[in-house]
């Protein structure tokens, strides 16, 4: 069985907190989780990736779950965790993938990383906002209204942010409380999402996961938003290593505009759009298993396409 809580010290005296799941011989992912989220996101059917032979780590990014918080913290700050995780761990070379929130520090651990991080997969994750990315009104075009509204109190500062965020959770949690598939009935999502919202294991995971990424608080999704909106402190042009950009054509929570700019800018990278999908993978037992190929083994999913160059950032 894995370990859901687990935690080591970081070099500047921070507790992080991780958990294990898998095959403790296999091939090592990293996987960081969206915005909000914890370590408990990841696939409830832990047989699945002791099949597909690989040890996932997630951990609760600063100020998530149990893992203290970094106010001030940029996307890229989270390349610290991420080595002093692969190093408590003993890995020297690993996977690394985000999905949605996630997605973008995914690419700061490739960028930064060469050395270690393998490949890399950024699954529905957002632009960088203003240059050298999308301009405020094509980074916010296509996204449902009350992400845009977040992202808003994000652009209005932190103390309009956190007091919002801890109505907006409040509020969530209570339909979760009722009916986790319902957790996200504010949003106009698409129909494969409503569906994979009432996925009996997606159901578990926002039970599981909900409370506990919010359990000191909602400072870890204020600095998530916060740092989104600022410079990232890296830019993708520096990614050397092999990185897939996954994204869905009916997305609200982050519009397809986006991925098609991180596949136009990324370098090189194997680029996969889901048609019928949304946010959420319709199937997510198949794309586990697609994203484990990716990752240890360098074949791109079925019905990718490779980017030979990529578009200057400058």
């Amino acid at each position: 069985m894995g370990e859901s809580l687990l935690t080591l010290q970081t070099p500047d005296g921070r507790e992080l907190a991780y958990a294990t799941w898998g095959d403790p011989d296999g091939f090592p992912i990293l996987q960081l989780h969206g915005t909000p989220g914890c370590r408990l996101e990841r696939w409830p059917d832990e047989e699945l990736y002791r099949r597909l032979g690989v040890l996932v780590v997630t951990h609760d990014r600063a100020g998530y779950g149990r893992s203290t918080r970094r106010p001030g913290r940029r996307v890229v700050d989270e390349v610290d965790d991420v080595v002093a995780l692969a190093d408590e761990l003993g890995l020297e070379r690993f996977g690394v993938s985000g999905g949605s929130g996630g997605g973008s520090h995914a690419l700061a651990c490739a960028a930064l990383l060469p050395e270690r991080v393998v490949r890399a997969a950024c699954v529905v994750g957002v632009a960088p906002l203003g240059t050298p990315g999308l301009d405020q009104d094509a980074w916010l075009d296509g996204m449902d209204p009350e992400n845009v509204k977040e992202f808003g109190w994000a652009l209005a500062g932190e103390e309009v942010l956190l007091r919002e965020l801890e109505t907006l959770n409040a509020g969530i949690a209570a339909r979760i409380a009722e009916d986790p598939s319902k957790a996200l009935d504010a949003y106009d999502l698409s129909e494969s999402d409503r569906a994979e919202l009432a996925r009996e294991e997606r159901v578990q995971i926002i039970r599981e996961s909900w409370a506990e990424h919010s359990v000191l608080g909602v400072g870890g999704w204020a600095d998530d938003d916060l740092a989104h909106v600022r410079a990232w402190g890296f830019d993708v042009d520096r990614i050397a290593v092999p990185v897939l950009v996954r994204y869905g054509a009916t997305d609200v929570l982050v519009p397809p505009a986006h991925g098609d700019w991180l596949a136009a800018h990324v370098p090189g990278c194997v680029v996969k759009v889901d048609g019928g999908a949304g946010h959420l993978e319709p199937d997510p037992e198949s794309a586990i298993a697609e994203a484990v190929r990716w990752l240890r083994d360098d074949v791109p999913p079925a019905g990718s396409t490779s980017t030979p160059t990529a578009i200057s950032s400058g």
